[in-house]
């Protein structure tokens, strides 16, 4: 792969990076978008500007030249994302949201149940597309490099 600065690649997987950044970016915006909408504690919200900002920079090298050490990055945050939460949606007894240990009503919050676990989907999904993007990246270098020692 030739990387030239200044200039976006024009070999390898153009659409699995781009996928992989524009998802990223959704990330992004989301945590910018929870952080202002005021549901959490101010200092929750100084955390998720904070990742945005952390995961900026990534989706860019991602989108234009597809770094690998960008996508290991996004592979550790997302996978640790799905750490943080699940334990958020074990901790709550499963009800995404709790007060004192139990849910406000002493029932199941589903939605927030749901929520949780859609957010636990895509943070899965970020990690398995920056992972097989990765092993696509490995897998085409080894080949360039064999096809040079033939020759």
């Amino acid at each position: 792969m030739a990387i030239t600065a200044g200039r976006v690649r024009t070999n390898g997987p153009v659409l699995h990076s781009r996928i992989c950044a524009a998802i990223t970016a959704v990330s992004c915006l989301t945590h910018l978008w929870l952080a202002a909408s005021g549901h959490h504690d101010a200092w929750i919200g100084l955390v998720m500007v904070a990742l945005a900002a952390v995961c900026v920079p990534c989706t860019v090298h991602i989108w234009r030249h597809s770094r690998v050490g960008a996508l290991h990055q996004v592979t550790g945050a997302a996978l640790a994302m799905v750490a943080l939460h699940a334990v958020l949606l074990l901790g709550a007894g499963g009800s995404g949201h709790a007060h004192g240990g139990r849910s406000a009503s002493g029932a199941v919050d589903t939605a927030g149940a749901a929520q949780l676990l859609l957010v636990i989907g895509l943070e899965i999904t970020t990690a398995l597309l920056a992972a097989t993007l990765v092993a696509r990246l490995r897998r085409r270098a080894v080949k360039a490099n064999s096809a040079e020692y033939r020759h």
